[in-house]
């Protein structure tokens, strides 16, 4: 695996589908996705040009920020996070994707009230109703905005969405029009907060272009640019 060579593919195709899009490609931000990776491997594809990584597990998360892992480039938290882990996570990571219920919501802010910070957030929406997935439901995406946006210490940028595994190209890109549209929709109604909401993070490996061509702001790629995943528990 030449990671650098990679790197610079996966930049070249979010280029490609920017401009296909008709937009600019510097609309878009790569995150790339670190689940299971060595500290070595994290700052060989900083070195290479990432300035964005994504940690799936808060564990995995704690071990590379004692490693100084990250150094050169900025952290988000993308996984699914439990209540109890939430004061491992705030204040160490720049936005958390994945909240998804009002008591993870709260749970956030009152962490982040102890800290006196401010906490950048997404919420995660369950495009399809997977039962096997994280993210609130689409019917109970306002009112969790509208608790998000009444929080004095969370500070929400946007939305995250994981859809289904695409079964043949394109698949996914009505559920990355919805989002794009609840998106725009949920921007719409919060007057005091357009300027910030800014992010829509969705696309991963196998459909990240689709997801651009859909209004993506941001892309968690994982496969693309490490390769396949080596089996859990051989990171250090």
């Amino acid at each position: 695996m030449d990671l650098s060579q990679n790197v610079k593919a996966v930049q070249e195709k979010i280029a490609a589908a920017a401009r296909a899009a008709g937009r600019d490609p510097a609309e878009i931000t790569l995150c790339a996705a670190t689940k299971v990776q060595t500290d070595e491997t994290i700052q060989a594809a900083i070195a290479a040009g990432v300035r964005l990584c994504g940690e799936n597990r808060v564990q995995e998360l704690t071990a590379h920020l004692e490693a100084n892992a990250y150094v050169g480039a900025d952290v988000h938290f993308i996984g699914h996070l439990q209540t109890n882990k939430v004061k491992q996570v705030v204040g160490r990571v720049s936005l958390i994707h994945s909240v998804d219920s009002l008591r993870l919501l709260q749970a956030i802010d009152a962490q982040a009230d102890k800290l006196g910070l401010v906490q950048d957030i997404l919420l995660e929406v369950n495009a399809a109703g997977e039962e096997s997935k994280g993210g609130v439901s689409i019917e109970e995406l306002p009112a969790l905005a509208e608790a998000a946006c009444s929080c004095a210490h969370v500070r929400l940028r946007g939305l995250m969405t994981i859809p289904p595994v695409s079964a043949f190209p394109g698949a996914n890109r009505k559920y990355f029009s919805q989002i794009q549209n609840l998106f725009v929709d949920i921007m719409s109604k919060m007057s005091d907060n357009q300027s910030i909401m800014d992010c829509l993070s969705m696309g991963m490996s196998a459909d990240f272009e689709d997801a651009i061509a859909e209004g993506a702001t941001l892309v968690r790629v994982g496969t693309a640019l490490f390769g396949p995943r080596p089996p859990l528990g051989t990171a250090h």
